[in-house]
């Protein structure tokens, strides 16, 4: 699914309110993604209603699951491998690209999109070499946008300006919004908890300035810090948004943020991360290097889980081994970096890679 991904599967009347209220620039390409999107959204709708009504009474009997474990920090930091080790976890589960495409109806419509997914999705990820597959875990923020309308995603599908998108996006909705954004999340997670009966696994970045509002929807939720140097990070999420904008714009402002975008940005959430993960417990939080867990994955996970107090059994760990040798070979992107553009990120980053022990001159 190379086009529209990001809104793709959302009901009619909530494309309807986000076309509505962005300007959308007409282009051929442009034509057949909201041609694209209308249709969609049409299955998605008749879809859901079939689903409200068949599992009303199963989800009235579905408690809120309190204890999500989120995964949180910058995008590109290697949450997604976290989040894949993790789900190796027999204990956890995390949201699949399918659960997330169509959160109001992946119940009763998984059988019906089943081959189109697998006609229309490549093997790996546009902006990386990453397996992907409809039943892959997936970041929950492409569920949370199409159910709610109110995601930092819309400024990126419909940019209004030339400057970074995440620099003028709120990361929560309006206080007249909030509660229903809140009730909107706790539902999907229902949801995911009726489906499997499992502790919930969430990667999604965009959660790194929710940590409080998330705490008072999930009382005994836990929060895992991902951090990776960001020589690695910068230049990758420049990728990152280049690749996603130019996939699903809807208009003709396109924007790919600059060094000194991202990496203010970069430092503005992890300030922001920093602060509000030392308002809990100790036991509800743990902060990891992605250089560390790319060396030794099941070390630091058992590590991570004993911190967290979480049981790391023998059968995660033969799961583990089996995943680790699976992505043997993988490729990483390479992406360099100028003098220049070292020293503004450096600049801007000077607390962040002092607290990490991430060196200037890596």
């Amino acid at each position: 699914m190379k086009n529209s991904y990001l809104t793709a599967g959302i009901r009619f009347r909530p494309l309807i309110r986000l076309l509505s209220r962005n300007p959308v620039g007409w282009t051929p390409e442009t034509i057949s993604r909201v041609l694209f999107l209308l249709q969609s959204s049409l299955w998605s709708s008749l879809f859901s209603r079939i689903e409200a009504i068949t599992y009303r009474e199963a989800l009235r009997n579905t408690p809120v699951p309190p204890d999500p474990i989120f995964i949180i920090g910058h995008w590109r930091t290697g949450s997604t491998l976290l989040h894949q080790l993790m789900a190796q976890d027999p204990e956890l589960v995390a949201p699949t690209l399918f659960q997330v495409a169509l959160p109001e109806n992946f119940f009763v419509s998984y059988r019906f999109y089943q081959p189109i997914f697998r006609m229309l999705m490549g093997s790996t990820r546009p902006m990386d070499n990453v397996s992907i597959g409809m039943d892959e875990p997936q970041e929950d923020e492409y569920a949370i946008f199409r159910l709610t309308t109110q995601s930092p995603l819309e400024q990126l599908i419909f940019p209004s300006s030339r400057s970074y998108f995440l620099t003028r996006a709120p990361f929560l909705p309006e206080d007249d919004f909030l509660d229903q954004w809140g009730s909107s999340l706790q539902h999907f997670y229902r949801k995911l908890h009726l489906a499997s009966g499992k502790r919930i696994i969430s990667k999604n970045p965009f959660n790194s300035f929710r940590i409080p509002l998330l705490v008072k929807l999930f009382p005994q939720a836990k929060f895992i810090h991902i951090t990776r140097h960001p020589y690695a990070v910068v230049p990758s999420t420049r990728h990152l948004w280049e690749i996603v904008q130019k996939q699903n714009v809807l208009n003709n402002k396109g924007y790919i943020p600059t060094v000194e975008e991202v990496s203010s940005f970069f430092s503005r959430m992890s300030e922001t991360i920093t602060a509000e993960l030392l308002l809990l417990s100790r036991e509800k939080f743990a902060e990891i290097r992605y250089e560390d867990l790319e060396q030794n994955p099941v070390s630091v996970l058992r590590l991570l889980y004993r911190k967290l107090q979480l049981p790391f059994t023998d059968r995660f760990e033969d799961q583990l081994n089996a995943f680790v040798k699976s992505i043997e070979g993988y490729q990483k992107n390479v992406f360099s970096l100028s003098d220049l553009q070292k020293k503004v990120i450096a600049t801007n980053m000077r607390n962040y890679m002092a607290c990490y022990g991430y060196g200037e001159n890596a």
